[in-house]
């Protein structure tokens, strides 16, 4: 598999959520920088392990670069965000904040994601113009 220096983002298939933060980054990554798979998929386990990451214990978004270094929860959010148009990457000035701090809101919205944003019985089908940004498809 080729990502030619793209970072990739996984994420939660069936979260509402999740699935309405990859429709957000992808209108607004006019640089082409990420790509998209969800955490349930062949190639997001794949990734995860590669990294010795554990999935089953996993409730977070997963930004992978380039290199094996990966970032999760607050921490993948705002380094995505760094590399969105318009005012976004402003909001990287939170890194500055201790982990701790921003994963304890960023816990709270994910351990109720599901009751709050709803859940999908299966993983989200792109369109056929977003299938390119998809490398689990």
């Amino acid at each position: 598999m080729n990502l030619e220096g793209k970072k990739v983002i996984l994420f939660d298939g069936v979260c509402n959520l999740c699935n309405g933060a990859v429709n957000f980054i992808i209108k607004r990554d006019k640089n082409d920088v990420f790509r998209y798979a969800s955490l349930q998929s062949e190639i997001g386990r794949q990734l995860a392990e590669e990294r010795g990451i554990d999935i089953s214990k996993l409730d977070t978004i997963l930004l992978i670069e380039p290199s094996m270094a990966y970032y999760h929860k607050s921490t993948a959010a705002l380094h995505i965000a760094k590399q969105l148009s318009g005012g976004y990457p402003l909001l990287s000035v939170f890194l500055i904040l201790p982990k701790f701090l921003r994963d304890c809101v960023y816990d709270i919205i994910s351990k109720n994601r599901y009751k709050w944003f709803g859940k999908k019985e299966s993983c989200m089908i792109p369109t056929q113009e977003l299938k390119a940004l998809f490398i689990d498809q």
